[in-house]
């Protein structure tokens, strides 16, 4: 399954609010649910963090996450009316369109949580993340699920943890933008910020992270979650 990962920032003269409200009270229900082949459904709404990585930190306000079965039902849903004439029309109304991220991928959760659920209150830190210089890219894939994965597994407060690499289709031509999207749940912003603020995170979790990312190409964003269809996939 294709799990696909769509970050989006609000259009010049709307704020965050208004833009997170129209995205997952407007455009998510009327729009973008009505694409038949979208499986599973979930916007991120960015919350109030002061400990986002990256330099600059993203512009970015929100984070869609869709499953699909497959690259043939993702090719179909673009050439859907509920998408050509729908989704794809509403999406200037209400965000910058040309710095939306888009990052295809193969997940591995390798912390379960208790299973996913609308009630769930919990607070997640996604990170993009490209590969060092000089590291495999098969190499890079390998260690995120095994040395620095057994790392993150004891980050204090650790609820889940899911590491998806970015699909081959990807690097036909050339580079992908980043090489996998990180995961990483906790109970609440608190739990969050003690977690990072931790001497295990900060010695630890950072050397293991700079073993195989390159520090200039990580960036992260704490969400909360916002199901729209699911957690059971349609």
């Amino acid at each position: 399954m294709i799990h696909q990962f769509i970050l989006a920032a609000p259009k010049p003269g709307m704020t965050a609010q208004e833009f997170q409200d129209y995205w997952v009270g407007v455009h998510a229900v009327e729009y973008a649910a009505k694409i038949p082949q979208i499986r599973k459904y979930m916007v991120d709404t960015t919350i109030d963090f002061d400990g986002n990585l990256g330099e600059p930190a993203l512009p970015h306000q929100g984070i869609a996450e869709i499953w699909l079965a497959n690259g043939e039902e993702q090719l179909a849903s673009l050439q859907t009316e509920e998408f050509l004439q729908g989704a794809r029309l509403d999406e200037p109304k209400w965000a910058a369109f040309w710095q939306t991220i888009v990052v295809d991928t193969t997940a591995h959760e390798l912390v379960p949580g208790p299973g996913e659920g609308r009630d769930r209150d919990w607070v997640k830190l996604t990170v993009l993340l490209k590969r060092r210089p000089g590291l495999d890219l098969a190499d890079y894939r390998k260690q995120t699920l095994d040395g620095y994965a057994a790392v993150v597994r004891d980050i204090p407060g650790l609820r889940r943890h899911l590491h998806a690499h970015t699909v081959d289709g990807a690097y036909v031509f050339g580079e992908a933008a980043f090489d996998s999207v990180e995961q990483l749940w906790f109970d609440d912003v608190d739990a969050l910020r003690e977690a990072l603020n931790s001497a295990y995170f900060r010695e630890r979790v950072t050397a293991a992270r700079d073993e195989i990312a390159d520090p200039k190409y990580v960036f992260s964003l704490a969400v909360e979650e916002n199901w729209i269809i699911g957690p059971e996939a349609r």
